[in-house]
């Protein structure tokens, strides 16, 4: 799968994802882009998911316009040590043979 990892989630959760094709969006030289100038990125890039700490995103867009999962990481903080708790299950929809489309939250 290829992933992004949004600017708002620390860069070594890339490390949690190994197996799979993973950039930030530093990696791209997308800092900065607006939410639909980044989904339509990543649609034009072949990328099958996006992980997020941005909580508001899912209200923010019509997820029903892009073909694309939207994987929203929800901690207390978005550091490190309290994300990766939550790679076991990104892992898990990841390995299903069709990504659900749209936000998925995980907890």
């Amino acid at each position: 799968m290829k992933l992004l990892l949004d600017e708002n989630l620390p860069k070594r959760l890339k490390l949690d994802f190994s197996e799979h094709q993973i950039y930030t969006v530093r990696d791209k030289n997308w800092e900065g882009k607006k939410n639909g100038e980044l989904m339509s990125l990543l649609i034009e890039n072949s990328f099958d998911a996006l992980l997020t700490f941005d909580k508001n995103l899912q209200h923010q867009q019509n997820f029903q316009k892009y073909s694309i999962t939207v994987f929203v990481l929800s901690a207390v903080i978005n550091s490190y040590d309290e994300l990766t708790k939550l790679s076991p299950l990104v892992k898990d929809f990841l390995a299903q043979e069709k990504l659900p489309l749209g936000a998925v939250v995980i907890k």
